[in-house]
């Protein structure tokens, strides 16, 4: 049965109700550990993570149009994968990729040294999550460094875009 959402106005599926909550099993684990990015030149991609800092956990080929790049963030449980054949969608299409770290200048200051190019650290003034218009964008770290308000970003050499978000570590 699917149902309309008042807010979306999509078709999502509704939730069982022929059963009480302690007969129903428990749903199983969705863990999300692995993201696909279009690249356009895959050794170019390959070079760029490996200056971030990225694990190489595999790099295979089968034949000339199909080539599989996975390599994970440092502390990450999920990784990333590109390639040649692995996918349609344009080089440089996904954005807001968020990379939590403890520290934003930090973080910011380890990637610029292995030559990354990040944007200015900001803060936005509206709430938990920074919007996508910039508005309430404000620069700089959020003054009471409270979690999830301060972010950065960069770009891969395609425009894949990520955003280091500050979480900082409890004390």
């Amino acid at each position: 049965m699917m149902v309309k959402s008042q807010e979306t106005q999509n078709s999502v599926p509704a939730a069982p109700t022929d059963a009480t909550a302690e007969e129903r099993e428990p749903f199983t684990e969705l863990r999300l550990e692995l993201l696909v990015l279009p690249v356009t030149d895959v050794d170019r991609a390959k070079a760029f993570y490996r200056a971030v800092g990225f694990r190489l956990d595999a790099d295979h080929t089968s034949d000339e149009a199909y080539r599989v790049v996975h390599m994970t963030p440092p502390g990450s449980p999920c990784s990333i994968l590109f390639g040649t054949g692995v996918t349609t969608a344009p080089p440089g299409s996904v954005k807001g990729l968020h990379l939590v770290v403890t520290d934003i200048d930090r973080a910011c200051r380890h990637l610029r040294e292995r030559g990354v190019e990040t944007g200015e650290i900001f803060h936005d003034t509206s709430d938990v999550f920074h919007r996508s218009s910039g508005a309430t964008r404000r620069s700089g770290p959020d003054p009471e460094r409270r979690k999830y308000r301060s972010y950065a970003a960069f770009n891969d050499p395609d425009g894949n875009e990520w955003v280091p978000q500050e979480v900082p570590a409890e004390s």
